[in-house]
């Protein structure tokens, strides 16, 4: 975890977007911890070696959003196979992927003690799946991470395709999320140095009434504080990150990694496109490429509000209030 975390970051230091990587680290990490021997062994060195591509997570849908236990997928046993229908959305790269780690419900909501038993974790073919029960449309966004809609119809996952034991699912999926935000904040925390780095850099070079805007400290101090956010946010998920790798929980600081790298680099955004000024809009600079980029991590892959939520309820004992 530690050096995929190092490895996003420095793509996204490096001015590019790692969108296209880190899912396929993170869903693996359900079939590493929870998979067969068969289904490692069959699926694993594919992955490994990039030769199978494992990008979609089928988790959200239309109706439940965030609240995952009430999604209403339903896959239902029937012999050798299960028989699966629903709909999930913002489910990225369904279109440029080989197979789908999928969540969906095999024991109705009100036949189950807690909402977060009775759902399962499958595997899904895509390639063989497609126009014969699955249905994948894309879903045209302000930021390009080819995310799509995708529809179940009587589609037949073989039982095989299961990962674990039936009904415990949202547990293996919690491994998959922890794993997701930290990468995903160590991708904020390269956004981060980018603009730092570069507005740094411009105010620097920037002459106006003869002198560079950075000598202004109303310029200065919301990159410096920025960079400081930013230093601050990396402790933190370099502590989730080695207590992943160590097999401890680590679920409060992966949602104070995200919390706070997405936070430290939406602020030094902010300071990059008012420092750019007019500049900030211009596509050549990049600067609202990534602004627009970096503002998604408040968002996905789960609101600051909901952290926050986690915070408040799990780590600090308050009553739970959603």
């Amino acid at each position: 975890m530690s050096a995929a975390a190092a490895t996003l970051e420095e793509i996204h230091a490096s001015g590019c977007n790692a969108g296209a990587c880190h899912a396929q680290m993170y869903i693996m990490g359900t079939l590493l911890r929870h998979g067969s021997p068969t289904q490692k062994q069959k699926y694993l060195p594919d992955i490994a070696a990039g030769r199978l591509r494992l990008q979609a997570f089928g988790v959200t849908e239309p109706t439940s959003g965030s609240d995952t236990t009430r999604l209403k997928t339903r896959a239902e046993r029937r012999g050798d196979h299960y028989i699966v229908d629903g709909q999930k959305v913002w489910t990225s790269r369904a279109l440029h992927s080989d197979m789908m780690l999928l969540l969906a419900r095999t024991t109705p909501l009100d036949q189950v003690k807690r909402k977060s038993e009775g759902l399962s974790v499958f595997l899904v073919d895509i390639k063989s799946s497609l126009g014969h029960g699955l249905d994948i449309k894309p879903l045209r966004a302000m930021i390009n991470h080819n995310t799509t809609e995708v529809f179940f119809d009587s589609l037949r996952v073989p039982a095989e395709n299961l990962i674990g034991q039936e009904g415990q699912g949202f547990r293996y999926i919690l491994d998959s999320m922890n794993a997701e935000r930290i990468l995903v904040a160590s991708e904020a925390i390269g956004d981060g140095r980018w603009f730092v780095v570069k507005t740094s850099k411009y105010v620097s070079e920037r002459v106006v009434f003869d002198q560079p805007i950075g000598r202004n400290q109303g310029v200065q101090f919301p990159i410096a504080r920025a960079y400081a956010e930013i230093e601050a946010a990396a402790l933190m998920i370099r502590k989730a990150a080695a207590l992943f790798d160590a097999g401890r929980p680590c679920g409060p600081e992966a949602n104070m990694g995200k919390l706070l790298g997405s936070e430290a680099a939406w602020h030094a955004a902010e300071a990059a496109l008012q420092c750019h000024g007019g500049f900030g809009f211009a596509k050549e600079y990049d600067i609202e490429r990534k602004w627009r980029e970096t503002r998604l991590f408040q968002v996905a892959p789960i609101s600051t509000n909901l952290v926050l939520a986690y915070l408040a309820e799990h780590v600090l004992g308050m009553p739970r209030s959603y």
